[in-house]
């Protein structure tokens, strides 16, 4: 697979996640450690997904337990900080595009039994192609939160 827009969008949003000025949704929705933890947990799974094609199984991908507010809590608690956790998601990301590098055409085609909530939407709940598992990272998840991250900023008032 070609991991190439991956990588860039990891590179971006990694670059706006170590933005200072990242505060709390106005929303009530998640602040930018939560974000992180989520990602971590989504591409935790779905490299253990492309491991399990490649080691012959066939594995699934649901998302809801990257959604659970314990797990989210969980993952921030175990790093020190958002530079960790940051750091954590950037080692993450190159494992994920590491493993997604060496898949061959057979592997990327295998169908993956998927279940995907946004919120409390269900977005998909179908078999897809682990290489569309994969390139729904870099195309759609990782630019979203990227821009969910960005809404996060803080205005610095203005100085007279």
């Amino acid at each position: 697979m070609d991991t190439t827009g991956l990588r860039a969008a990891y590179d971006r949003l990694l670059d706006v996640a170590a933005m200072s000025d990242l505060g709390d949704a106005d929303d009530g929705g998640w602040n930018a450690d939560q974000i992180l933890a989520h990602l971590l947990s989504v591409d935790a799974a779905v490299a253990a997904v492309a491991l399990g094609v490649v080691a012959g199984s066939r594995p699934t991908f649901d998302n809801r337990i990257s959604l659970d507010p314990w797990n989210l809590d969980r993952i921030i608690a175990e790093h020190a900080g958002r530079a960790d956790l940051t750091a954590h998601l950037r080692s993450q990301a190159d494992v994920l595009c590491a493993i997604a590098d060496q898949l061959g055409e057979p592997a990327a085609a295998v169908l993956v039994p998927s279940l995907l909530l946004s919120g409390d939407e269900l977005v998909l709940d179908q078999p897809v192609p682990l290489a569309a598992l994969i390139d729904g990272l870099a195309e759609d998840h990782v630019p979203r939160h990227t821009r969910q991250l960005l809404d996060l900023r803080v205005a610095v008032p203005e100085r007279a």
